[in-house]
């Protein structure tokens, strides 16, 4: 549910800002996005992408609700909001930070975080959130820029209320979709006995091979879970040394997974 917080303001300015004023519509997400950000810091998370980026975008369209005419706000409000949201995840995601990660992590083990498939499903995930944000954005521009006297409140002009509203709000739904179809398969994937995980272990030199491969398969088992069973453990050819501590050296190795058999 962290996520859903996360998108609280813009759930809110996207009910409000066609039924009411696009003032109170403005401050109202402002305070929700204010809100959700503090109170995430109170429970001692870090700042998410997401959240601040929502603080940035609304007090931005604060700033303009209140300075530039109505007409204006009218034709360009829902394109800069999508601008915003769009700019937001496509700077997390670039610097690292994708904002569907940043969420996920609350919910799972260090050992999760760490793995190369919970990094590849959420920064796919973020990316396929990018793309329906920038449509999204495209989709809004469209009518000021072919419409000069486009308005968001317009609900008699097809191109007006298609590409204000109903093409943004299918290709919202269809990222929620997407995102939920790519993260089941990649999910089966991950647990098919017929794909090979990766990881790495740290371990002394002095070790016997037979310590390494009892460190190698407890580290398999942390990843895993207590729903699959490690089997077919393999390390690598060598360890690297730690940069730092030459008494230890990171090892690279493989296993794979299986259903753990119940025992009767």
């Amino acid at each position: 549910m962290s996520i859903l917080s996360g998108f609280a303001p813009w759930i809110v300015y996207w009910v409000l800002v066609g039924n009411v004023p696009f003032s109170v519509a403005v401050l109202v997400a402002l305070a929700v996005a204010v809100a959700t950000y503090t109170i995430g810091r109170a429970r001692g998370g870090a700042g998410r992408t997401l959240e601040i980026g929502a603080i940035a975008t609304f007090a931005a369209l604060a700033v303009l609700t209140f300075t530039l005419d109505q007409e204006f706000m009218e034709r360009w409000i829902q394109p800069l909001s999508g601008l915003g949201i769009f700019l937001v995840a496509l700077i997390g995601v670039l610097a690292g930070r994708p904002f569907v990660r940043e969420f996920a992590e609350a919910d799972q083990s260090p050992e999760v975080i760490k793995s190369e498939l919970f990094g590849r499903i959420t920064t796919q995930v973020t990316w396929i959130w990018v793309a329906a944000f920038a449509g999204m954005t495209v989709s809004a521009a469209i009518p000021p820029i072919v419409q000069g006297d486009a308005s968001i409140l317009d609900t008699r002009t097809p191109l007006s209320f298609i590409c204000y509203w109903v093409v943004p709000f299918v290709l919202l739904g269809a990222a929620v979709l997407a995102g939920r179809v790519l993260t089941e398969r990649m999910v089966a994937e991950a647990t098919s006995p017929h794909t090979v995980r990766r990881s790495t272990f740290v371990a002394f030199k002095e070790l016997e091979i037979d310590q390494l491969y009892y460190l190698a398969r407890e580290r398999a088992e942390r990843e895993a879970g207590p729903d699959l069973e490690v089997y077919d453990v393999k390390l690598g050819s060598q360890g690297v040394p730690l940069t730092g501590d030459e008494s230890r050296e990171s090892w690279p190795m493989n296993y794979k997974l299986r259903e753990r058999r119940v025992k009767h």
